[in-house]
């Protein structure tokens, strides 16, 4: 079972950045594809963003591309999430999540079954 601890949510004008962090433990860290998540106010959780195991694949929704990087130190078993040049439709609470299986992709499809408690981040206009 893994554990996630996410952080570095906010209030932020349009335009701006916010770094999202999100710590792991209990298993290899190295060894599973993470992702982030979005729930909006009213809507269904979404996809944003997926890295591999090793780092060296992402993926992104088309919302965000472009604007939002994902990133992941294997040594420090943490995953991060840069996002720059917020819209105010980027408001939601993020999610960080684990993939159950060892070894995969972070596509849309990975079977993401751990979450963390959610960091609100919210973008005025």
């Amino acid at each position: 079972q893994v554990q996630l601890i996410e952080s570095g949510g906010g209030l932020v004008q349009a335009g701006g950045s916010l770094r999202l962090s999100c710590a792991a433990s209990g298993r290899t860290f190295s060894s599973y594809a993470m992702g982030w998540f979005r729930q909006a106010p009213g809507k269904e959780r979404e996809f944003v963003t997926g890295i591999s195991w090793t780092g060296h694949l992402t993926y992104y929704a088309d919302s965000v591309k472009g604007r939002f990087t994902i990133s992941r130190d294997n040594a420090k078993n943490t995953v991060y999430l840069q996002m720059n040049s917020l819209k105010p439709e980027d408001t939601a609470v993020y999610y960080c999540a684990a993939d159950r299986r060892s070894y995969g992709m972070g596509t849309p499809r990975s079977d993401f079954g751990s979450w963390g408690q959610g960091t609100q981040v919210t973008v005025s206009s």
